[in-house]
């Protein structure tokens, strides 16, 4: 009897530690929906990384995705400039306002040819609508290969700025 209830404690104190170490409220996703009437988002972009010990560059094509999440109101897109790593401007990927429908998406390509961005160029998109909205998902995709090797991978905006 006394080995079953050590066992029993032992055990109720393993589980209390776990879910001091792995609370429950941090398992479970966000479902707080934001709206928002505007932002301005920072989007990392790689036209290149680097590998090997000499830091040899792989160049890399880039696609800035702009998702418009909001299943009922449009969203405008006002601005998607292209910065290096030095944080000049290189390209305004954008002539006129573009007006993205609810659920639908744009997308603008750097090119992997287009080598003057670096390991830290980024986009700064900005966007808004008419009342708030879903924030549109904006993210870039990054793929590119050399010899027998690919690689991709994504990246997430993350907002600067929120329009008042």
């Amino acid at each position: 009897m006394d080995r079953i209830q050590k066992y029993i404690g032992l055990t109720a104190v393993f589980l209390l530690l776990c879910g001091l170490v792995f609370p429950a409220d941090k398992a479970r996703a966000d479902t707080r929906i934001f709206l928002s009437k505007g932002q301005s988002v920072y989007v990392p972009i790689y036209s290149h990384i680097y590998s090997g010990n000499r830091e040899h560059p792989f160049y890399l094509a880039a696609t800035l995705s702009i998702r418009n999440t909001d299943a009922v109101n449009p969203v405008t897109i006002t601005t998607a400039n292209y910065y290096d790593s030095d944080g000049n401007l290189l390209m305004n990927y954008l002539e006129k306002p573009i007006k993205l429908k609810a659920l639908a998406s744009t997308r603008f390509v750097v090119k992997e040819s287009h080598k003057a961005g670096g390991s830290g160029a980024n986009f700064i998109v900005k966007w808004e609508a008419d009342k708030k909205v879903i924030p549109p998902l904006i993210e870039s995709v990054m793929i590119g290969t050399q010899s027998q090797q690919g690689l991709s991978f994504t990246s997430r905006g993350i907002v600067v700025e929120e329009n008042q």
